[in-house]
């Protein structure tokens, strides 16, 4: 009974399929990048190391509960390590020159240009 149980947990889609083996490939680079043996990465989430070749062969799941561990473990954020593109930074203060860069681009083509001719002086000046 209990190998039905196992067959019934193992069976994924054609999605999960591909989703877990980008996972297992991405958890074997990054593995390997840290110097790490799937026998010590295994140690350390309390898995076997057979476990460990299944996850980064796509075989089987890795648990949701297991990929805060290892983002943690490796320095990156949980959705980097599913794959999914990294949010864009947030913008910080923005510099005054580039605030008034801005506002420059917003007035008119004449005042434009006798900015410019005024930075060129003074630029030439030094």
């Amino acid at each position: 009974m209990s190998s039905v149980i196992d067959h019934y947990r193992q069976k994924m889609t054609e999605d999960d399929k591909a989703f877990f083996a980008a996972l297992g490939r991405s958890i074997a680079r990054l593995r390997k990048a840290q110097n790490m043996t799937q026998g010590q990465l295994a140690e350390f989430l309390g898995i076997s190391q057979q476990h460990m070749a299944s996850f980064e062969k796509g075989i089987r799941k890795v648990p949701a509960s297991m990929l805060p561990m290892l983002a943690q473990l490796f320095g990156i954020s949980v959705d980097e390590l599913v794959g999914l593109k990294s949010p864009v930074a947030k913008r910080g203060p923005v510099p005054k020159l580039q605030r008034q860069i801005e506002q420059l681009a917003r007035l008119p083509k004449a005042k434009q240009k006798f900015v410019s001719e005024m930075l060129d002086t003074v630029i030439q000046q030094q």
